[in-house]
C-alpha cells in the first residue's frame, strides 16, 4: 500500500481500532519479555471500553493521537503531564503510550505519532518529554534513541502477573528550553 500514514486527534469512533493496535502491539513486542499469561489476558473489548470511558470524561491535558493509512487506524499514542509516584504531576511531559499495529511496523507511523506528540508537548510548554520503556525491549529503545530520547538513569519495575519487569526512563529536552 503506497498511501502514507497521517496523524490526527483520536475520536470515540477510533476506540476499537486503537485497542486492536495496542493489544496486538503488546502481544507481539512483549512476547518473552512479559509473562505470557498476562499477554493472553489482554482484551481488545475491555481496552476499547476503557478508551471510550477516558474520552467520555474529557481529554483534559492529555493529547490522544492516531495514525491512519487509507482511512484505517494503524497506531495510537498519547501524552500529557508527567505522573510522579502518588499521582502528582511534575513540570515535564510524558509519553504515556505509543503503539503501532505490528502489521504496520517500520512504515513511519510510529515516527509520525512521536513527532506530533513531541511537538504538542513543546507547544504545551513542557521543558522535557519523558517515557518509560521495558529495559529488554531493544527494538523500542533503538526507536526512541533515533528520535532523540536517551535513558536518564531512572529505573523501576512494571509488575505483570506477579513478575517484576524492569523499565527504564528515557527523556528528551524540548526545543527552546535551556538554550
Amino acid at each position: 500500500m503506497n498511501t502514507a500514514p497521517r496523524v490526527r486527534d483520536m475520536t470515540a469512533a477510533d476506540c476499537e481500532a486503537v485497542a486492536t493496535a495496542r493489544v496486538s502491539g503488546w502481544r507481539t513486542a512483549y512476547r518473552g519479555l512479559v509473562p505470557q499469561t498476562y499477554l493472553d489476558a489482554l482484551s481488545v473489548e475491555r481496552d476499547a471500553e476503557r478508551r471510550r470511558e477516558q474520552l467520555a470524561r474529557g481529554t483534559g491535558p492529555v493529547v490522544r493521537l492516531v495514525a491512519e493509512r487509507a482511512g484505517e487506524v494503524i497506531g495510537w499514542g498519547c501524552c500529557g503531564p508527567y505522573r510522579e509516584d502518588g499521582g502528582a504531576t511534575a513540570p515535564d511531559g510524558e509519553v504515556y503510550a505509543l503503539y503501532v499495529h505490528p502489521d504496520h511496523w517500520s512504515t513511519g507511523a510510529g515516527r509520525l505519532i512521536l513527532a506530533e506528540l513531541t511537538a504538542r508537548a513543546a507547544a504545551d510548554g513542557y521543558p522535557r518529554l519523558l517515557l518509560w520503556v521495558l529495559k529488554a525491549n531493544g527494538r523500542a529503545r533503538r526507536f526512541y534513541e533515533r528520535a532523540g530520547f536517551a535513558p536518564d538513569g531512572a529505573e523501576e519495575d512494571f509488575v505483570a502477573d506477579g513478575v517484576a519487569v524492569p523499565e527504564v526512563r528515557y527523556a528528551t529536552r524540548l526545543t527552546g528550553f535551556g538554550t
